[in-house]
């Protein structure tokens, strides 16, 4: 089941407590970015956040799950109405994932 835009309408305003919040439709889903740094995934209605080594030590009782089948575990953010909370996991995973490539033009510049 995809995931409704209504969802992710209310899952982006549930987030913007941390930054910047911008989804994107990706294979069928959405991806989902705070601050230009892609922070995890929305599918089937559900709010996933990257897990980092850091964060994990740090948030060890938040729920893990794969987002779809053979994906890597995420966190599984089943109370997106807690908006602290999740400005604070999503300010904890941007600060430890490294900051975005650049890529375009001729030279990759």
């Amino acid at each position: 089941m995809a995931s409704s835009k209504e969802f992710v309408e209310y899952a982006a305003e549930q987030l913007r407590l941390a930054g910047a919040i911008r989804c994107r439709r990706m294979f069928g889903e959405y991806g989902w970015y705070c601050d230009g740094k892609f922070m995890g995934v929305i599918c089937d209605n559900q709010l996933f956040v990257k897990i980092t080594p850091e964060t994990e030590r740090a948030f060890p009782d938040v729920p893990k799950a794969p987002p779809y089948e053979g994906a890597k575990d995420y966190f599984l953010m089943e109370d997106i109405d807690d908006r602290e909370f999740l400005a604070e996991l999503v300010q904890a995973t941007w600060e430890a994932l490294p900051e975005p490539r650049r890529t375009g033009g001729k030279n990759g510049v």
